[in-house]
């Protein structure tokens, strides 16, 4: 199963401490930069866009950041615990990207859906500021690097931690909850958590524990990636908001009054779960107790016989 593929390798302390450190590192900086000091988050947005001066390379930057730290993730994974990235992301004997490709369509179509009948009820709310030639250059940039951002949260906190923290604890279902707890608590320094309240972590939190519970029930990572790529994808492209942390050229820009409280609520307690019942008969989950909760074993010893 999915946790136990972290067997297939070396696990001594010493490499998940040191692997842990170099990629969560950027995470950690951020949040403790944001605890610890006087940064107003608005502001030092409106000095990038000073500097970069097109939302379109800026989002570039905030997303290439990422790929060396997915690189050194792999690589330290392949170097240090001597096992392959296809155990780092499903238990199957390769990836499967048709689920990836179907968990992309349910977030388009559930994401297109919601908002075209929410622009229906409340159009005031929303400017068109569709322009072709920062659109196209947009969609570009978010189909080449989303992949390295999304890629390194899901390998990471759904991959790595996951099967590492699962195969010291010897069970389900606190990797589950420490993993979208971390999750939740990487994003607190987003610009959406200042504008909208602590309220804000509940839907973080809420979507690290759906993703984690695609991957674990789904024994792979698979639709858990095309979730996060779905949704950050259409995040940057569908319609921004002026306090959000991807400030980009979308099609549609929101100014209406921040929703908060109930709004960030209600995906987690109703749209999630319909989620996971869609997925659950689509890929015929079973014994959800034993893989959410269960224990985590280690392979039975092999036994030489005499010749």
């Amino acid at each position: 199963m999915y946790i136990e593929q972290a067997y297939k390798g070396e696990n001594e302390t010493w490499k998940f401490v040191i692997i842990t450190i170099l990629t969560t590192g950027i995470f950690v900086l951020n949040l403790l930069t944001f605890i610890f000091t006087d940064i107003d988050t608005e502001e030092t947005m409106e000095q990038m866009m000073e500097l970069f001066k097109s939302k379109n390379l800026l989002l570039a930057f905030n997303l290439g950041v990422f790929i060396p730290i997915l690189l050194v993730l792999f690589l330290f994974v392949w170097l240090l615990h001597k096992r392959s990235i296809l155990t780092l992301t499903t238990s199957r004997n390769k990836v499967d990207y048709s689920r990836i490709f179907f968990s992309f369509m349910m977030v388009f179509v559930y994401t297109v859906g919601s908002f075209t009948v929410i622009y229906y009820l409340t159009p005031e709310d929303y400017v068109l500021q569709f322009d072709a030639v920062k659109f196209t250059i947009l969609f570009l940039i978010g189909i080449i690097l989303f992949p390295f951002q999304i890629g390194l949260e899901e390998w990471l906190f759904r991959g790595y931690l996951m099967q590492q923290i699962g195969i010291m604890v010897r069970n389900r279902w606190f990797p589950l909850i420490i993993t979208s707890v971390l999750f939740g608590i990487f994003h607190w320094a987003n610009p959406e958590v200042a504008a909208l309240g602590a309220i804000t972590m509940v839907f973080y939190i809420g979507t690290g524990l759906l993703l984690g519970i695609m991957t674990l029930m789904d024994e792979g990572l698979e639709l858990a990636l095309g979730f996060h790529l779905g949704n950050n994808l259409l995040a940057a492209t569908l319609v921004t908001f002026e306090y959000s942390a991807l400030q980009t050229d979308a099609i549609f820009l929101s100014v209406g009054e921040q929703e908060g409280g109930v709004a960030l609520v209600l995906p987690v307690l109703i749209v999630y779960p319909i989620f996971l019942f869609v997925l659950a008969k689509k890929y015929k989950w079973t014994n959800w107790k034993e893989k959410l909760i269960g224990k985590v074993n280690p392979p039975a010893l092999k036994t030489q016989t005499e010749d």
